[in-house]
């Protein structure tokens, strides 16, 4: 095996290595930054929900409740205001949503699924967090949920909530009696549920990580030619005549010219050493003849 095969193959095999090491790094680092893209992305809508709650029991709320109406109004309840609001963002990101999931909401329409049931269930199992963030699978591709507990934290609550004898009759018409009654104080009743899909960044992370592996790729054939042109002219070349001329020598044939070196690299030194070798034989040989003479 030549050594222009020999170095190739090491070559091949360390960029083999590198590449590899290399594309698990930095598909890792894409897909963790995909992800706390979607993760600022839920925040930001959690944190816009969470304020137009706020906005609707601390200034809507009041204003509407001067009007002295019986009637119940669901656009003062903050839950109804929140999902109404981030229902509109739907209709520029259908793949968007905003619920405010319960086991036992008012609004049949917040009942919560089996999954959702389950990151209520999360809430109640570790009531020491007030945040759970999680990737699940759809059939849209992977979407990531932010949730956060909803808890009967106001006794006031329990005017519509406890039971249906002292909640407000309109509300009974709108929603009936047996769904938003019971709840307790302190009780977690759901959980408000953000899905962001992260098709989209995982999309733009799988495209830089081709982007990043054809240039690292273009970067080692790049290197490799020109090491191989260097390895020929420097080391290759020379050692070749080198091993011309020592064959020609061990043939008798002493009116070989000497080695020409330039530099004072190690191939140049192999080659006056080599010279120096050669003009002691050649001294040698002359003297010896002499000698015979």
């Amino acid at each position: 095996m030549g050594l222009r095969i020999k170095f190739n193959l090491v070559m091949l095999i360390a960029f083999a290595i590198g590449l590899g090491i290399s594309y698990k790094l930095s598909q890792q680092i894409l897909i963790d930054n995909a992800k706390q893209e979607v993760e600022l992305n839920a925040t930001l809508l959690m944190e816009s929900a969470k304020s137009v709650r706020a906005y609707t029991a601390e200034e809507i709320r009041p204003l509407l409740n001067q009007l002295d109406s019986a009637d119940f109004l669901p656009q003062t309840v903050p839950a109804f205001a929140a999902s109404d609001n981030l229902e509109r963002i739907k209709s520029t990101f259908p793949d968007y949503s905003y619920k405010e999931a319960a086991i036992n909401p008012t609004n049949p329409s917040h009942r919560a699924t089996d999954w959702e049931r389950e990151v209520i269930q999360h809430f109640k199992d570790n009531k020491d967090i007030s945040e759970y963030t999680d990737v699940r699978d759809t059939p849209t591709g992977k979407s990531l949920f932010l949730s956060r507990p909803l808890t009967v934290s106001s006794t006031k609550c329990l005017v519509c909530h406890s039971t249906p004898q002292v909640a407000p009759s309109s509300m009974i018409r709108a929603y009936g009696t047996n769904n938003g009654f019971g709840w307790k104080h302190k009780e977690i009743i759901g959980a408000q549920i953000i899905n962001v899909p992260m098709t989209v960044p995982l999309n733009r992370a799988n495209q830089a990580l081709k982007t990043f592996m054809f240039a690292l790729t273009l970067v080692f054939i790049i290197i490799w030619i020109v090491l191989n042109i260097l390895l020929h002219f420097v080391v290759i070349n020379p050692v070749k005549k080198m091993a011309e001329n020592a064959n020609k020598i061990s043939l008798g044939d002493l009116e070989t010219p000497e080695f020409e070196t330039t530099g004072k690299d190690e191939i140049a030194s192999l080659g006056n050493s080599f010279n120096r070798m050669y003009r002691s034989l050649t001294s040698a040989v002359k003297l010896l003849d002499e000698t015979q003479v």
